[in-house]
């Protein structure tokens, strides 16, 4: 008979999954790597899935992104068994935990409230809930709880939004865009005369005012800058497509001759 036979089941589901972690991280018989792991050294990692099960739907690669919300699902499995074996809190808790949360948020459907509201209402009701949640927790400060670890755009709009609900905020797009010229001004000031730290920090702030007019316009900054990169990966392989039909790379090229070919594969773009 086959050895742990719920291991090698491929219909075991959760427990198997559950179990296979366990064993990684027994001390005595598993993988001395995943041994030697903790919630600081494993959390890029689960940074990094998500941004993987975000790219498979960028792509629209459905099969890619079966693969990619196992790995991250296998990210919440890691935390739950460390977090098991330090006494803080197991996998079947966090399920406890999150499913509670969808229930109490969501009176509308699990409760008696009508579901005969707006979605803008209902995202207001969703935030007043939230703001309750928070109070619980004695996080009673406008800003207190949004998350350091998410990406500086990310975490930019979500404090901007915290602040907007309290009236910290302009009326008008074109208040932003002005904050955008004078962020611009200071900048180019500091890079002249101050500091490479002064640099940095006027750079924050024009990057910081910046997304703000992500949101004023609708915009998910982080969602923009990767549609740009997809655009600048593809354009520029065709510039080096276009460059080796005459028997050329980059580095034999110039900014000038790169530049006009740029310029043909954008109209080209814009013409099809």
């Amino acid at each position: 008979m086959r050895k742990d036979p719920l291991i090698h089941d491929p219909h075991g589901g959760m427990p198997r999954l559950l179990e296979i972690m366990r064993r990684l991280r027994d001390p005595e018989t598993g993988c001395p790597w995943d041994i030697d792991q903790n919630f600081n050294t494993i959390a890029p990692y689960t940074i990094e899935e998500a941004y993987e099960v975000a790219d498979a739907i960028a792509r629209s690669d459905w099969a890619e992104l079966e693969g990619e919300l196992g790995d991250l699902l296998l990210q919440t499995v890691y935390h739950a068994q460390m977090g098991a074996e330090a006494g803080h809190f197991t996998f079947d808790s966090i399920v406890k935990n999150i499913a509670d949360k969808m229930v109490a948020r969501h009176p509308h459907v699990f409760g008696d409230e009508s579901r005969d509201k707006s979605a803008e209402q209902q995202t207001a009701d969703w935030e007043k809930i939230k703001a309750a949640e928070r109070a619980g927790k004695a996080q009673r400060r406008t800003l207190d709880g949004v998350a350091i670890g998410l990406p500086g755009m990310t975490r930019a709009v979500k404090l901007q939004k915290r602040m907007a609900r309290v009236g910290f905020d302009w009326d008008q797009t074109q208040s932003v865009l002005d904050k955008i010229v004078e962020e611009t001004q200071e900048l180019v000031e500091a890079r002249d005369t101050l500091t490479p730290d002064d640099v940095e920090a006027e750079f924050g702030d024009l990057m910081f005012v910046m997304a703000n007019l992500a949101r004023h316009l609708g915009v998910d900054p982080e969602a923009a800058v990767r549609r740009t990169n997809a655009k600048v990966e593809r354009r520029f392989a065709q510039i080096e497509d276009r460059l080796a039909a005459i028997g050329k790379t980059p580095a034999d090229s110039d900014l000038t001759e790169m530049d006009a070919l740029w310029d043909a594969i954008k109209a080209a773009e814009k013409s099809s």
